[in-house]
This record gives structure tokens, sequence and C-alpha cells, in this order.
């Protein structure tokens, strides 16, 4: 196990940047913990905690892909440690030295097509990874909120018309699927037989659509593949276009996942339950729309079908945020046009200066700020009600 310490600076914007807008100072100063903080999902998380003003710990392996969205932007965590999750005392020694105040669980095996070739790795990341880091928050009085991030695919998919809401039946016919089933699973039973009495420390579980936005370089999912079919001037390969996902841009959810901490922080018996962060129900798009929008933002392209993979993948999938809404006061910002835009936006950034981090860390982050300006708007029109 390994750590760094790195300053940070010229990073803190000016205003508020706290997901409700209503205390500002909760994030600043706060000893924030983010295992994963060097994947896709973790580097944006990282960057925006550290707009924040919260002293952002990372806990990853080595980035999941080459290139990769830390590398490509550089760590702008504070101190990172290159640990293993599925070891527990490699984790519990970060939590012993740490103290953290706030806990982010991102870190997972997160492709279904890798779960097939090897489920054992699968269920120890993302099932006994939970269940080690449950067990290393239960030993440190420090922890005050836990976001534990698991999927959309958790639920017992019978690809039925109406959405998922969080009381509906966990399943999963392959193994990623299952194990993020087993993983929310794991927290509620920690959740109730040992934080239960009392109940100082929240702990939610989070569910959210197909992310997408720009970072994002890891195989088997959509995004990433048709840019990188683009950028080698290759057809685009589209193995089951008819396939229905809620798209959204990576912002929304974490928006959503900061907007639930902090009502964690204040009433952790109210708010420690499950809760999805969906895109509205005219962003639940088939791959071949999705793909045609990459393409037509990227300029030039062309795709064909091939045969479909062999492993099983449900042909719809979409999630009801009522509860989100309602509760937290969440809605999505962008639309999935938009988030389709803004990833295409910074994938050809990226390929203009590719070794150029301190540009498009700049650039990462003037999207960051336009997708807040649009959030204030968002709130106060009530435009996706």
């Amino acid at each position: 196990m390994g750590h760094r310490t790195r300053p940070v600076e010229n990073l803190v914007m000016s205003g508020s940047w706290t997901a409700s807008r209503e205390d500002s100072s909760l994030w600043y100063g706060r000893r924030v913990l983010v295992t994963g903080h060097s994947g896709f999902k973790g580097t944006w998380l990282t960057l925006w905690l550290a707009q924040l003003g919260a002293e952002v710990i990372g806990v990853s392996l080595d980035p999941p892909s080459a290139p990769s969205m830390a590398q490509v932007i550089g760590d702008v965590s504070h101190r990172a440690y290159r640990a293993d999750i599925t070891e527990p005392a490699q984790i519990a020694t970060v939590f012993e030295h740490e103290q953290p105040d706030i806990v982010f669980h991102a870190a997972a095996q997160p492709l279904v097509g890798l779960s097939y070739e090897d489920p054992i790795h699968t269920y120890q990341v993302n099932a006994m990874g939970t269940a080690n880091l449950l067990e290393a928050i239960r030993n440190t009085a420090s922890v005050r909120v836990v976001v534990i991030v698991t999927s959309d695919k958790c639920y017992d998919n019978r690809e039925w018309d109406y959405p998922y809401r969080e009381t509906d039946r966990l399943g999963g016919f392959d193994p990623y699927s299952a194990s993020k089933a087993c993983a929310e699973i794991i927290v509620d039973s920690y959740r109730r037989a040992y934080f239960a009495a009392g109940q100082t420390v929240g702990i939610a579980t989070v569910r959210a659509g197909n992310v997408i936005g720009g970072g994002d370089w890891s195989s088997d999912r959509l995004v990433p593949d048709v840019v990188r079919s683009l950028q080698r001037g290759h057809p685009v390969h589209l193995r089951r276009p008819e396939a229905v996902r809620p798209w959204q841009h990576v912002l929304d959810p974490l928006r959503g996942y900061l907007l639930l901490a902090e009502n964690l922080w204040r009433e952790p018996q109210r708010y420690s339950e499950a809760w999805n962060f969906g895109p509205n129900p005219t962003d639940q798009l088939s791959v071949r729309d999705v793909v045609n929008q990459l393409v037509g933002r990227w300029g030039t392209g062309t795709s064909e079908v091939l045969p479909e993979p062999p492993w099983h993948d449900a042909g719809l999938l979409a999630l009801d945020s009522t509860k989100s809404r309602r509760r937290l006061g969440w809605r999505p910002v962008w639309t999935a046009a938009e988030a389709i835009s803004r990833a295409i936006a910074w994938y050809q950034r990226y390929y203009e200066a590719p070794d150029d981090a301190t540009s498009l860390r700049e650039f990462t982050l003037s999207q960051l700020r336009d997708f807040m300006r649009h959030s204030t708007t968002t709130q106060r029109s009530g435009f996706y009600d």
C-alpha cells in the first residue's frame, strides 16, 4: 500500500459550490475519503470536492485504463493511497490514519463483460470490498456520512415498461448486476446491525443510470468505444442498437450524491436508505439514437451492426427518481443531448493537445462551472418538474 501527499493550489473557486447552495461551509476543510478516486466517476467527484474546499483523500489502485481521466488532468486529491478494497487490512490502515468525516465509495469492477470473464473477482471487489469498507467505517469514530455507489443494474430487471423504484426487488442475471445487488444487501445489513442505535452515522446507497462524459476510456462502454472508433477513422460497431438505457451526464448523479451527503450530515436517520438518480423519461434512448448523436457531434463517421455479444444484456432499463426529486429537491440539469455534446467537446479538446494537462483541467473545470450555472437556473425555474 502506497501513499503520497501533494499541495493543491488554485483549485478552490470563489462563491458557493455546495450542491444545495444552502450551506457552503459544510464541505470546506472537511476530510472526505473517496475510494476509486482515479476512475472516471471518481475523478470528476474528486475534482468537484476540491472545488468545494474539501480535504480529499483518494484511495485507488492504478487507473483502470490508459489513458485515464486522472492521468490526463492530474490527480487533484490532497493525499492519495494505493490500496486494494479487497484487502481489509489495507483499508483499515487508511481509515485509522486519516480519520475521515465523509466517505464516498466508488471503487468497483464496473463492467458487465468482464464480470462474465472473471466473476469471482467481480464479487470480491463489489461485494466483499463493500463489506471491508463498512467494517473499517464501523471502527472509525470520525465518520459521519457514507455514500456508497452501486448501480441501476442492481434491480431484478424483468424489462417491464415502468421504471424501477428504490423499493423494487434486487437481483441480477449477470455477475456484475448480482454483485451490486449483493452490495446493497450488505449495506442494509450493516446499517441495521451496527448503525441503527442512536443513528449518528448516515449511510446511503445511490443508483444512477448510464453515465457519460469526458474522460471515460473504459472498454465495452458505448461512448469511449465510439470515440476511439471515430478518432481512428473506423466504423462504429453496434451490437445491440435497439437496447434502451437511461443516459445522463456524469455531473448529474454526482450532484445528487453531494446533495444527499449534505442531508445525511444534518439528518442521518431520515436519509439513510437507497436513492435513485436517473435522467428524465425523455432521455431513455436507444443505443442507435445515442450513436447517431455522437457521430453527428463529432462531425464525421459511419456505423455498422455486428452480432450480439455472447452474454445476456437487458434490452430495457429505466429508473424512477421521484423520491430524490421530492425529498432532496434534486432533478437532472443536462439532457442526454447536452450530455452527448459536452462529452464529445471534451474528447475533441483532449485530442487537440493530449499532453497538456493544465489546459484540459481548465476545460474540465469550465464544464463544471457551466453545469452549476445551469443547475441554478433549473432549480429556480422548475423546468424539469
